[in-house]
């Protein structure tokens, strides 16, 4: 394991709360929302790990030796080519879990996950969890909603790189950031937004630069700050309320079906 992630050999035991037994603060929403039997027997398999900015949780083609239930920060999710270049296509906060195709019995990543800050998860080995999920079928049932919902996410980027213009897609992303993190001040560089958007630094800049003339952020190297949520709404594109509206109406569904579940899904911060 990486020291970089701050691995604890202690197991936790009795999580009570928002709070594990060592005092770590559960914010993860798909953890949260499991009833207590269930709770028992998959925080005793948990750890609680530390992560940093730009650390490669899974790559491409790799086998997954672990999952990720976020507590803190932002996993991005990217598809890249044998030059090297990437796109992403997904971004995970604590509503969501990291490890998605070993639900479903797959062994390797398709794509790549790095995280956009320093953060904190709950960590889990991938053979405890296959041997959790018979067990646990309201995990079982909320990480195959959650790999709905990437899936619907994932599909509707696609259509927004190619269809709509850098500075529209850059509003797009910082909302989707804004909604999984809580903060206003995200640490970017162009060559990294570059990267997530699949567009050049120039391009970046440019369109930063829209954003910041109409006083919707402030951007200075390396670091991005929201002034006016509202307004980058406006700036947005289109794919950014489908995505929303989308994940609203799954709830609802869910929610008639079985009143008194938890959403799935980043909840709405002011």
């Amino acid at each position: 394991m990486p020291k970089s992630l701050g691995r604890r050999k202690n197991k936790l035991a009795r999580p009570s709360g928002k709070y594990d037994h060592a005092g770590n603060e559960i914010g993860n929403l798909i953890l949260r929302s499991l009833p207590r039997g269930e709770c028992t027997r998959i925080f005793s398999s948990l750890e609680f790990v530390r992560l940093k900015l730009h650390q490669v949780l899974h790559e491409k083609g790799e086998t997954i030796k672990s999952g990720y239930f976020l507590n803190e920060g932002m996993g991005s999710v990217l598809t890249t080519q044998p030059d090297g270049k990437s796109v992403e296509v997904g971004l995970i906060g604590k509503e969501g879990f990291i490890g998605v195709p070993v639900v479903f019995g797959f062994k390797t990543s398709a794509l790549r996950v790095v995280t956009q800050g320093d953060g904190t998860a709950f960590r889990i080995d991938v053979p405890a969890l296959q041997k959790l999920l018979p067990q646990c079928p309201e995990l079982t049932e909320r990480l195959q909603r959650f790999s709905l919902i990437m899936g619907m996410q994932s599909t509707q980027l696609a259509a927004c790189n190619r269809l709509h213009d850098v500075a529209e897609r850059l509003a797009r992303w910082l909302m989707m950031s804004h909604d999984r993190i809580g903060g206003t001040r995200l640490p970017l560089t162009q060559e990294f937004l570059g990267q997530m958007l699949g567009a050049r630094r120039a391009s970046v800049s440019a369109a930063a630069g829209i954003l910041q003339k109409a006083g919707t952020i402030s951007y200075t190297r390396g670091c991005v700050t929201i002034l006016d949520k509202a307004r980058l709404e406006e700036a947005a594109c289109d794919c950014y309320q489908i995505v929303e509206q989308q994940k609203e109406k799954w709830n609802e569904e869910t929610e008639t079906r079985s009143p008194g579940r938890r959403k799935i899904g980043p909840p709405s911060i002011p």
